[in-house]
């Protein structure tokens, strides 16, 4: 990436994914971790936030996810195989998927195909390759689902 503003947001996405893996690790909350990444962390941590991150779009993203965390599991847990639960998703994967699907659902000025695809580049970033298609596959079917218009498809009826 050459351009600074992808190379910010996806700086911010990068250190988004980590609070809120943090978040859930520890139990803070979205304004304290928040606060403690754009105060003591981005442009001292070069692997944390390599560039300097899209402090609004990290901020959304870190304080928007548990807002409408009950609305983002639903939609995720109904884009998984059956029988499968999110809570058997790794940590780290619930977050990438957690912060995938609040973009797809609040984030009307980010295309559908660029969330899925930084949200997959973020897999490798994180060397869990193998990981990749199941990342790519869940927010795909989300954003067919919750975008269909993008894709130029019908979106379904009732309440997804």
């Amino acid at each position: 990436m050459t351009d600074a503003v992808p190379e910010s947001r996806h700086a911010a996405r990068l250190a988004a994914v980590q609070a809120l893996y943090q978040m859930e690790m520890s139990g803070d909350g979205a304004d304290d971790v928040t606060a403690e990444f754009v105060e003591f962390r981005f442009g001292r941590e070069a692997e944390v936030t390599p560039g300097d991150p899209d402090q609004e779009l990290f901020a959304d993203i870190v304080r928007g996810v548990p807002e409408r965390q009950k609305e983002i599991d639903a939609a995720i847990t109904k884009c998984l195989a059956k029988n499968w639960r999110l809570s058997r998703v790794d940590s780290l994967m619930r977050a990438i998927l957690r912060a995938g699907a609040y973009e797809l659902l609040a984030r009307p000025d980010v295309p559908a195909k660029v969330v899925i695809d930084e949200y997959v580049n973020l897999t490798h970033a994180f060397e869990a390759e193998g990981d990749t298609p199941f990342i790519n596959a869940a927010l795909d079917k989300l954003a067919h689902i919750k975008r269909a218009e993008e894709f130029g498809e019908t979106p379904p009826e009732g309440e997804f």
